[in-house]
Parts: structure tokens; C-alpha cells; sequence
């Protein structure tokens, strides 16, 4: 094999001949004697069966005294076993039965692995070309893999002078008309932690989510969220399953690694319908620059899906400042407390996010997190709405001076100008901004579909919910919004039915066990609601909102007394327990008092609690619409009147 290069390169993997060795993203495997000799007699002749008698020949010459089929077995199986590939489904070595093995795995010529400093290796493209045009006698069938190896190395000489002449948009079409089926999905799985540190999940967690979202900014191209896909952390299942629950088209898989102030990822692009390999690559940075690593790798998978990134993509995904490394730590932390969703989980994720502007107050993702998370404490009745909202508008509106291209900060703004200001119109353009500079934001699709059935156009917020759940299919709370606009909309058998398909995701998630329990309360199942309820109690704890469902619950099916206690218990609350009095308005109307319901909802008003925007549309409220003070309440929160 004179023309064998002397490191060949598949997916992550590098194959180095003279050093005998094999490397995952830079680091080394333990692979020698027989098994890299298997490695190295396959990878000699690609895409070709070499027989089981061939390898006898090669690795055990002469030696009549080994079971060379057991130790050929052996050899394959830890071959498999440092590739992480498989006999059922592989990606590089495939078992010819009866007949030998086969490499299948997509080698990268050296060109198309770019280094900072290095230039396409022309030569080698064209003669490779030359080789594989000159005339062997053979066999048709080794032929016609000639010609398909020759057919290969021609598109690789090609690719490699356009990308010598620049032609970045010519090199997109060609390479996405070459593919047999587009690729219009994809889904970033989770980044593997090289380092096994399990203190540095937050960091490699935090990659993924942030290389989704540079992916996610070009609004052709739809991309998964990171809530649905991290439920395939550390999964060994096939891809093309994966794909098929997420309904991708393709796959990105890698690795991160940091040490000291260098990160490494390394990233490679499969298609899943055909579970073939179709790009892979390294990239390496300074922790300074790790906006430009990522803006780097989402760029190359775009291209590499067949779309020509314009003008407005480039300015987008583009990320020209560098970064606090701290402030950039911080930020992953507080992503990662965020996405955890639990009181606990959110006012960690606003100290670390604090941290991160302390140390670079120029960090305009760190203002969008912050406001964030103090949304979701005022919405989930952690922490007061005159203390949480205008705080989220404060960061929010200082993530935008700092990029005004910012989606995530003109959400937040959106939410909080909706929940806080009551100034509808001008929420739901801020909406509208935010969709238009990355379609793929689930958040925003999700916060607006509450904003439209607060409006009360109910087919409107689902079918935006809908958008959300597409983009973050397995979201725990986006599937309990969808059974949520139902309710609102009076569609209780479908609200049910959405509400139990949220359970069945995670029997023990607090907020869909709400839900439910509600649409049993309201429909008169109150057996079932409490059944529920209690649920709720089991894994979240005497929370105020879980207390007020039972309190309303006791009160409706006639156990008044126990409604009482509760009630009493919510309304002196032991600190730091926060009670909203729109849930205690519910209460007090459970028990048949309207006028001191009112004048909760009044006070509800008064303190701007996010959920009074719900006054036009709640099915607990029917009962008060035709009273004057309802009605007055909702003209000072200027709903939007139906009808």
C-alpha cells in the first residue's frame, strides 16, 4: 500500500500508521497489536470486502497454531469497541457475512480538514484522480467499486479547488445537489464531556446549547432545542432512531474538551435517513475566543446541510468580541441551573448570571439569562411580580443596547412588557421581532402563544405552541402549554388528553399534575383533581399554588373547613414563602365570596401579577363576568375584549 497516506482521519477519529495509533478528538485510544492491524488493513482498501483469508494472511502468516477466526472475532469486536461502532448498525465496519469485512466509513482527504494556517493539499487531489483513471484489469464487480472510489475522488478534487478559488455559495449548491434528499432538520446532540469530570458537565451542556443556538439563527434550516435533545445524553441508541422520534433529517454528534485555556470541539454531521457520515472536523481556541469556535463550527454544519448562509445569516451567527472566560463560565453555569426549572435551580442561575456581567458588563447573553430567570420566578410565584418583572425589563432592555439582534432579550422584553405593563400591542411586536431574527427560538414561540390565548385567539396560540413543540418536541413545559391553551379555550377532552401525554414524559413534573387536576376541578371531577393534586404535593412539597388547587378543590366539593385551614395558612405565610393574592382571589371564590374575591383580583391588579392577564379568558373566573368590578379590572389591564 505505497500510496497510503501515513494519518488517515474518519468522523472524529485519526488513524496515525507509523505512530500506531489511533486518536478521538486529539486524544489517544488504547487500540494496538491485532485489532490496529485489522484497523490498518481495511482502512488500506475502503469501501472493499477483504476476505477472512486475506487477514489470516496479513496478521497471522504461516501460524498454524491460533484459531485465527476466535482471534479475527476478538480483534473486530475491540475494533468496534474503541469506534463505538456496531455490528447491527455501523458506521465504519461492516460484517460481509460469509465472506470477510468492509470499511464503510467516509475518509477525509486532508484539504477538507482545515487548520488555522493550513492550505488545500492540490496535489494529492489530483493525483488521486489521476490514480484512480488509470485502467486495471479486474473483475465488473471490483470495477464498478473503482469506479465509484474514482467518481469519489473526482468530487474531492473538485471540492477542493473551488474551495482553493473561494466559491463558498457554488460550494453549497454542488454539495447539496449531491446529496440524494435534503436536509431541511437537525438536531445537536450533546456534546460528550471529554474531560469525565463530572464538574464540567455544566461547560460541555452549555456548548451544546449555545452551538444550537448560532445553528438556530438560520431560520431555513429547523433546528432542535437543547431541553429535547438532552434526554439522549450519554444514549447508546442508534441515530436513525433518535432522528426518527425528533422527525430530523440529520444528526451533529462531538465532543468538547478544555484544558487550561485552550477548548477543543470536535463535531461531525451524519445523515440520518441513510445513517451516513457526511462531514467532520476539529476545531481548537482560545477560551477567549470560544464566541468565534462556535459561530465557527454552526457555520461550517450550515454549509455543510447544502444552505448559502446570506448576508443577514453571516450577521447573525457572527460573534466578534471576545468574551470574559470567568463571565463566559459563569453564564454556562447559569444556563444550566435555568434549564433545571426549579426555585432552587433559578436563583442560582441569577447569581451565576450576575456574576457573568460583573466580570463583563458587556455580555449581552448575560442580560438576557437574568431576565429570564426573574420571569420565571414572578410566574411561578418565587418572588414578587413588582420585584421580579421590572427587573427582567431592566436586563432585557440592556441586553438589546448591547445587540439589538439579540432574540432571546427581545423575548424576555416581550414577556415581561406583556405581564408587567399590560402594553399588549407593543408586546406582541417585540414577539414578532424576536421570531423574525431566529425562528428557531422555541422560547419565543412558546412565551407568544401565551400572549395570544390571554388575547383570547385561541387557534392562533396553538397553532404557535404547536411551532414550539416542534422545535423542542420532548419540552416538559411546552407540552403542558399545549394542554393549557386548551383549557383556556374550553376544549377540556383534548386539554386531558394533552395533560396525561405530558405526565407520561415525567410522572413526577409538578406543573402538568397542576394542569391536570384543574381540568378536573373546573369539569366537577373533584375526586380526580384532588387525586392529582396530591401528586403534585408528593414531588413539589407544600408549595403556595399547589396549596391553593387543594384549598379550591376542598371548597368546591364541600369540605369547607379543610379549605378554611388552608386558606388561613396561606394568607400568613411563613417566610420566605411567597402567596399571590391572585391565587388566594381563586380561593376565596371556591368558597362562594365574590366580593372578597374581587378584592383580591383587585389587589392582584394593584401588584401586577403576571396571571391577570388571564382575566378575559380563565374558565375559574365565569362566574364574575357579568359584575362591574370585573369588568372594570379588565379595562385597567387593557385586555383585548372578544366579541
Amino acid at each position: 500500500m505505497p500510496n497510503q497516506p501515513s494519518v488517515i482521519r474518519f468522523g472524529v477519529f485519526e488513524v496515525d500508521l507509523q505512530a500506531g495509533e489511533v486518536r478521538k478528538a486529539g486524544l489517544r485510544q488504547k487500540l494496538a497489536g491485532q485489532p490496529f492491524q485489522v484497523l490498518q488493513v481495511l482502512l488500506g482498501r475502503p469501501q472493499e470486502i477483504v476476505t477472512r483469508e486475506e487477514l489470516r494472511e496479513r496478521i497471522w502468516p504461516g501460524n498454524t497454531f491460533v484459531d485465527y477466526e476466535l482471534a479475527l472475532k476478538k480483534a473486530v469486536n475491540r475494533l468496534r469497541e474503541v469506534l463505538g461502532d456496531s455490528a447491527e448498525s455501523p458506521h465504519f465496519i461492516e460484517t460481509v457475512p460469509r465472506r470477510g469485512y468492509r470499511f464503510i466509513g467516509h475518509i477525509t482527504p486532508p484539504s477538507s480538514f482545515p487548520s488555522e494556517s493550513a492550505e488545500p493539499n492540490f496535489s494529492s487531489a489530483v493525483s488521486a484522480v489521476a490514480r484512480a483513471e488509470q485502467p486495471v484489469a479486474e473483475s465488473p464487480s471490483r470495477r464498478n467499486i473503482r469506479w465509484k472510489v474514482a467518481g469519489g475522488l473526482a468530487l474531492a478534487g473538485v471540492a477542493a479547488l473551488l474551495l482553493w478559488f473561494g466559491s463558498g455559495k457554488l460550494r453549497g449548491r454542488i454539495f447539496a445537489k449531491s446529496r440524494s434528499l435534503e436536509i431541511h432538520s437537525v438536531a445537536v446532540l450533546p456534546l460528550e464531556n471529554l474531560s469525565k469530570d463530572p464538574e464540567q458537565e455544566y461547560f460541555s451542556d452549555g456548548m451544546t446549547d449555545e452551538l444550537i443556538t448560532q445553528l438556530a439563527k438560520v431560520g431555513r434550516l429547523r433546528v432542535i432545542s437543547h431541553t429535547s435533545v438532552q434526554r439522549y445524553k450519554e444514549t447508546k441508541r442508534p441515530l436513525p432512531e433518535i432522528a426518527r422520534e425528533l422527525s430530523v433529517d440529520a444528526v451533529v454528534e462531538g465532543t468538547v474538551m478544555r484544558s487550561g485555556d485552550r477548548v477543543r470541539i470536535t463535531a461531525q454531521l451524519i445523515d440520518a435517513r441513510s445513517d451516513t457520515h457526511l462531514w467532520a472536523d476539529t476545531y481548537e481556541r482560545n477560551v477567549r475566543d470560544i464566541l468565534a469556535l462556535q459561530d465557527d463550527v454552526a457555520q461550517r454544519i450550515a454549509t455543510q446541510v447544502g444552505i448559502n448562509l446570506t448576508a443577514g445569516d453571516q450577521t447573525q451567527m457572527v460573534s466578534a468580541r471576545v468574551v470574559d472566560p470567568g463571565a463566559h463560565e459563569a453564564y454556562l453555569k447559569g444556563r444550566y441551573r435555568w434549564n433545571q426549572r426549579t426555585e432552587a435551580g433559578l436563583r442560582a442561575g441569577i447569581k451565576y448570571f450576575q456574576k457573568a456581567i460583573d466580570l463583563d458588563p458587556n455580555y449581552p447573553q448575560a442580560y438576557a439569562g437574568l431576565a429570564d430567570c426573574y420571569i420565571m420566578m414572578a410566574n411561578w410565584g418565587f418572588m414578587p411580580p413588582a420585584e421580579a418583572y421590572p427587573n427582567a425589563e431592566v436586563a432585557a432592555r440592556k441586553g438589546l443596547a448591547l445587540d439589538d439582534h439579540l432574540a432571546e432579550a427581545y423575548t424576555s422584553l416581550a414577556y415581561a412588557t406583556l405581564l408587567y405593563d399590560w402594553d399588549w400591542s407593543g408586546a406582541e411586536q417585540k414577539f414578532r421581532r424576536a421570531i423574525e431574527l431566529n425562528p428557531n427560538y422555541a422560547t419565543a414561540h412558546h412565551f407568544y402563544s401565551i400572549y395570544l390565548m390571554a388575547a383570547g385567539r385561541h387557534a392562533e396560540a396553538q397553532a404557535e405552541i404547536r411551532r414550539a413543540q416542534e422545535l423542542d418536541p420532548f419540552s416538559l413545559i411546552i407540552n403542558s402549554v399545549v394542554g393549557w391553551i386548551y383549557y383556556e379555550g374550553r376544549r377540556y377532552d383534548q386539554a386531558i388528553q394533552q395533560c396525561e401525554k405530558t405526565v407520561e414524559l415525567d410522572p413526577n413534573y409538578a406543573p402538568a399534575l397542576l394542569d391536570l387536576g384543574n381540568i378536573y376541578l373546573r369539569t366537577g371531577d373533584y375526586k380526580k383533581a384532588i387525586a392529582q393534586f396530591e401528586r403534585a404535593r408528593a414531588v413539589a412539597g407544600d408549595k403556595s399554588i399547589v396549596l391553593s388547587y387543594l384549598a379550591q378543590v376542598l371548597a368546591l366539593s364541600g369540605d369547607r373547613a379543610a379549605a378554611q385551614k388552608i386558606l388561613y395558612q396561606l394568607e400568613k405565610p411563613a417566610p420566605p414563602m411567597f402567596v399571590s393574592t391572585w391565587d388566594l382571589a381563586l380561593i376565596h371564590l371556591a368558597l362562594g365570596d365574590k366580593e372578597k374575591a374581587l378584592s383580591f383580583l383587585e389587589k392582584a391588579v394593584d401588584q401586577h401579577v403576571g396571571w391577570v392577564v388571564r382575566l378575559g379568558v380563565d374558565p375559574a373566573l365565569d362566574t364574575l363576568r357579568v359584575e362591574p368590578r370585573f369588568k372594570a379590572l379588565q379595562q385597567r389591564v387593557r385586555v383585548p375584549l372578544s366579541g
